[in-house]
C-alpha cells in the first residue's frame, strides 16, 4: 500500500497536469547583510543566530566615543558661529541706524541749501530794486526834483542790499558744502551697512556649515547603531563583541521574510509560455500536503545548460531557462519565524492561462513549523 502511494506521488510530481509546468528547486529567502558603514569596534550585540527580528530593531551598537567627541567639538563651533551671527546682526543694526541718521542729515542739508538759495534770490531782488531806486533818485536830483539826503539814503540802501547779497551767497556756499559733506557721510554709512550685511551673510553661512557639521556627526553616530532593515530571522552572526571591523564589515546575515522564492529551470517549449505574473504553486518535500500559492516574478531572457538538480541525460542535453516564483508576501505575514532557506521542493507554473488547478494543488493553510534542510 505504501509503495502504491509513493508511485502515485512520484507520478504526480513527474507528470504535471495539462497547461502546467513543473521544476525542482529549493525554497530561498533574500539574504540581507547587516554591516557597518564605518570602520570601528563592536560595542554591543543584542541578537544572535536564529533570533527573529523586526524591521527597525536595533541589533548591534558600534563604539562611537571618537565621533561623540567630534560632535561636541562641532557643537561648540556651532555655538561660536551663532554668536558671530548675533554680533554681525547687531553691527548691521547699528550701521542701519547710522545710515538713517546720515540720510536725515542729507535731507536737512538739502533743505538748508534750498532756503539759502531762496534767500539769495530774495537778496538779489533787493539789490536790483535798490539799484533802480538809486538810478531814479540820481536822475531826479539832476533835474532838481530830489535832495542829496534822499540820494544818500538810496546809496545806503543799495550798499545794505549788496552786503546782504554777499552774506546770502556765503550762506549758499556753506550749505552746499554741508550738503556735499552729508552726502559723503551718507555714502560712507551705506557702504559700511553693506559691508555689515555681507558680514552677516558670511557668518550665517559659517553657522550653516557648523550646523551641518553637527548633523553630519549625529548621522554618523546614528549609522553606527545597526538595525534590521526587514522582518526575518538572523541567519548568521559573523562578528563578535569587541572585534574591530573595516567599513562595510558584516556583523549579521538575516533572511528577508517578505521575499521568499524558488528558482526552477524549464525547457524552451515550456519556458516560452510562462509570463511574469503567471500563477504558480510550491510544494515542499517537508510538507507534501501543503500547497503554497506563488507568482512568477522573473523569466530569464537567456538560455543556459540544465543545472545539476535535473537528473536524466536527455534533460541535461537541453537548454533550460531559469524561472523564479515568489511566495505571496501577504501570506507570509505573521509567519516570519518559520521562514527557512534551503528546503527542497517542486514549483508548478501555469503555462496556459485557461488551465485549471487540480484539487491537489489548491492552496492550503500555512504550517506552524518549518524544517531546516542544508542546501
Amino acid at each position: 500500500m505504501g509503495g502504491a502511494g509513493y508511485y502515485v506521488w512520484h507520478q504526480f510530481r513527474s507528470a504535471p497536469p495539462p497547461g502546467l509546468a513543473m521544476g525542482n528547486g529549493r525554497l530561498e529567502a533574500d539574504e540581507i547583510s547587516i554591516a557597518t558603514k564605518f570602520a570601528g569596534r563592536i560595542l554591543k550585540l543584542f541578537v544572535d543566530q536564529g533570533d527573529m527580528v523586526k524591521a527597525g530593531q536595533v541589533v548591534a551598537l558600534m563604539d562611537t566615543r571618537d565621533l561623540e567627541a567630534q560632535l561636541k567639538q562641532a557643537e561648540a563651533m556651532a555655538i561660536q558661529a551663532q554668536r558671530a551671527v548675533d554680533e554681525a546682526k547687531q553691527s548691521l543694526a547699528q550701521q542701519q541706524s547710522l545710515v538713517l541718521s546720515a540720510q536725515a542729515a542729507v535731507v536737512q542739508a538739502q533743505r538748508a541749501t534750498e532756503e539759502a538759495n531762496a534767500n539769495l534770490q530774495q537778496q538779489q531782488t533787493q539789490v536790483k530794486l535798490a539799484r533802480q531806486e538809486l538810478d531814479r533818485t540820481t536822475s531826479l536830483m539832476s533835474r532838481g526834483f530830489a535832495t542829496v539826503e534822499l540820494l544818500d539814503q538810496r546809496r545806503q540802501a543799495l550798499n545794505g542790499a549788496l552786503a546782504a547779497e554777499i552774506a546770502a551767497t556765503a550762506r549758499v556756499n556753506e550749505t552746499e558744502q554741508a550738503l556735499v559733506a552729508s552726502r559723503h557721510n551718507a555714502n560712507g554709512a551705506v557702504a559700511s551697512r553693506d559691508a555689515a550685511a555681507a558680514r552677516v551673510g558670511q557668518t550665517e553661512q559659517a553657522r550653516e556649515a557648523a550646523t551641518h557639521n553637527v548633523e553630519y556627526y549625529k548621522v554618523n553616530i546614528a549609522d553606527n547603531t545597526l538595525v534590521a532593515p526587514r522582518d526575518g530571522p538572523i541567519e548568521y552572526r559573523i562578528a563578535n563583541t569587541g572585534e574591530v571591523l573595516p567599513a562595510g564589515g558584516k556583523v549579521f546575515t538575516m533572511l528577508d521574510a517578505s521575499y521568499v522564492y524558488m528558482d526552477i529551470y524549464l525547457p524552451t517549449a515550456e519556458a516560452g509560455r510562462v509570463r511574469i505574473g503567471s500563477e504558480a504553486r510550491i510544494v515542499l518535500d517537508a510538507y507534501p500536503n501543503h500547497v503554497i500559492p506563488a507568482k512568477v516574478v522573473y523569466v530569464s531572457s537567456q538560455a543556459e545548460f540544465t543545472p545539476k538538480p535535473v537528473e536524466t541525460k536527455s534533460e541535461r542535453d537541453k537548454l533550460m531557462f531559469r524561472i523564479r516564483v515568489r511566495v505571496d508576501p501577504e501570506r507570509l505575514k505573521g509567519h516570519e519565524a518559520i521562514v527557512r532557506s534551503g528546503l527542497p521542493g517542486v514549483a508548478y507554473v501555469r503555462t496556459d492561462p485557461h488551465a485549471e488547478w487540480p484539487p491537489r494543488l489548491e492552496p492550503s493553510a500555512v504550517p506552524t513549523t518549518s524544517i531546516t534542510v542544508p542546501p
